[in-house]
């Protein structure tokens, strides 16, 4: 055979297995054990977008995953190149991402605990994985790629979603297969239902409370559980709150929404006192109960679909469910038991047809007067955080969040890394978002939002501090390269901002935290990039330019940026 006709091989099938999945685009980085996966990609139609570390492949393909709600795959190299995707693949396990990651290994001979001296060579890669990822799948031969690829896709999409691992050998994804192309994968996640007698137990619990409030984690967005909350909310009249990870679960200006003031000592008071709080696609942990300051009084249902996070810090009626078939089947109960309460024949968990003017005129009455007070008492939870809020001089941040807000078209996706004007988001942004509290790792925003512009099309933006915009300084020549339509706001106060705030509290004086950083719009006009420098006046009008503008573009905004009083340290 000549140079020029390549022969199928097992990088073939990886890349054919792909596609057949259901794939589009593929992130990746390459690397000298993976050559055979990148060269199969270029007969292949599936996209390409090439980052300039692994670190961003991973994290690229986490913001194409959320953007489309399927898997993402990428590939990367042995060793190093594998290695440097684990702070990525922490990210997208702890936010529920379903991402594929496809790994080179060093050929086949050298494995099984034989030293022979390859680059990149690892004693156990796989094992550096199996604590990050929900599953590493190990292949060894040929026959076992396609197979190996369909499980961990099936697997990643199987609720709680999350990231996967396939690790393949060198020479398994050279050598030349007999194998027919594949053409056709077919994956089937297991849908995790509740238990009929925990969703009757719980409806029971909810019908009978004085004080019903629900607090909605992330998976409920994960899980496209969004209209099923909105519909049991309304039902039980209940007020719903939203974690940091939660954004766009619930209406933010509705009567019953308490927003995310959730490390407001306010809001905190006010779950505590619910007598049945429903929990639903959160594990209470450290930000969603203000520091484990939260102590509800009343019972707590809790649905959740990953099983080690149920009742692990608080005890309850634990419902292992995805959100949204939870909620569902909840939101039928509960109008079946009242249903029955209310004279029909009916039972908690059943579901009787609605007699035509069961309801007496004091019935009514009484229930839009209990929906008022459920209403009344989410405006005064909210009106009290506002006036805690207005006590410091905290106006600058509040107007620039505002500001991108306004500047933002309206379903324009946001992409936000761990800075000081993201705190603010994840209490005061009115919308969906995305942002790295899952692992808490810097350098996500840029990469992830270009991920996210090679689904979409664009515009999408992403928020970074200097600090975190370090991390993806490469990335603006893959935005280039691509004309991804990102926009980038780099809000430059000369350092770790949050963490210049946290040791100073704790210790009078930060210590490593201010750093020596470029001119970030020249070096953005180095890339080509169009980048200008904005002032908190006029960022609306400079950010809103910049994301009409089809592709890449750089804001930097300098400012220093306070974040408001801690109310878990006040008490």
């Amino acid at each position: 055979m000549s140079r020029g006709q390549a022969a199928r091989t097992g990088g073939d099938l990886v890349v054919e297995s792909l596609a057949a999945l259901g794939a589009t685009t593929v992130f990746g980085e390459p690397g000298q054990h993976a050559l055979g996966l990148f060269d199969a990609l270029r007969r292949s139609d599936l996209r390409y977008v090439g980052c300039r570390t692994e670190l961003s492949v991973a994290f690229a393909a986490d913001g194409h995953a959320r953007a489309t709600g399927s898997v993402t795959p990428f590939i990367v190299s042995t060793g190093p190149g594998a290695l440097g995707t684990l702070p990525a693949l922490m990210e997208s396990r702890a936010a529920a991402v379903p991402v594929l990651a496809v790994s080179s290994q060093i050929p086949a001979d050298g494995l099984g605990g034989r030293r022979r001296g390859y680059l990149h060579e690892l004693p156990d890669q796989a094992a550096s994985f199996r604590d990050v990822v929900k599953s590493v799948h190990v292949v060894r031969t040929a026959g076992q790629i396609a197979p190996a690829l369909a499980e961990a896709w099936e697997l990643a999409l199987t609720a709680p979603a999350g990231p996967v691992l396939v690790e393949i050998p060198q020479d398994v994804l050279l050598a030349e297969t007999g194998i027919p192309a594949v053409r056709e994968l077919r994956v089937a996640p297991r849908p995790l239902a509740p238990q009929a007698e925990l969703v009757a137990a719980a409806a029971d619990l909810l019908v009978r409370a004085g004080n019903p409030v629900i607090l909605a984690g992330g998976g409920v967005v994960r899980a496209g559980a969004q209209a099923a909350l909105l519909e049991l909310a309304q039902e039980l009249d209940a007020p719903v709150a939203t974690t940091f990870g939660a954004k766009g679960a619930f209406p933010w200006e509705h009567p019953l929404s308490l927003q995310s003031w959730l490390e407001d000592r306010h809001l905190t008071a006010f779950l505590e006192e619910a007598d049945v709080l429903l929990v639903v696609g959160s594990g209470l942990g450290e930000l969603s109960s203000n520091y484990h300051t939260m102590r509800p009084r009343g019972r707590v249902v809790q649905i959740e679909a990953e099983l080690g996070k149920l009742e692990s810090n608080h005890p309850g009626l634990a419902v292992h469910a995805d959100a949204r078939l939870a909620l569902e089947e909840l939101a039928r109960a509960v109008k079946g038991a009242r249903t029955g309460r209310d004279g029909t024949a009916g039972r908690p968990g059943a579901q009787p047809a609605a007699r035509p003017g069961a309801q007496s005129v004091a019935q009514s009455a009484a229930q839009s007067a209990a929906q008022s007070a459920a209403q009344s008492a989410v405006r005064d939870v909210l009106s009290r955080v506002a006036a805690r809020l207005d006590a410091p001089d905290l106006a600058l941040e509040r107007s620039l969040l505002a500001a991108v807000d306004r500047a933002l078209p309206e379903r324009a996706p946001s992409f936000w890394d761990m800075t000081i004007l993201a705190y603010w988001a994840w209490s005061a942004w009115p919308r969906p978002m995305e942002s790295a509290q899952g692992a808490g790792g810097l350098g996500y925003a840029l990469p992830a939002a270009l991920g996210a512009a090679a689904a979409t099309g664009g515009p999408v933006l992403a928020v970074s501090g200097d600090g975190g915009a370090m991390y993806g300084l490469a990335e603006l020549a893959t935005l280039h390269q691509h004309r991804l339509d990102v926009t980038w706001l780099i809000v430059d106060d000369g350092g770790y901002g949050i963490l210049r705030e946290y040791m100073t509290d704790a210790f009078g004086t930060a210590t490593g935290t201010e750093l020596a950083r470029p001119d970030f719009a020249a070096l953005a006009a180095a890339f080509g990039v169009a980048a200008w420098r904005t002032t908190p006046a006029d960022l609306e009008s400079d950010l809103a330019r910049a994301l009409r503008t089809p592709g890449p573009s750089v804001v930097v905004l300098p400012a220093t940026l306070r974040m408001f009083a801690p109310t878990h340290l006040a008490g």
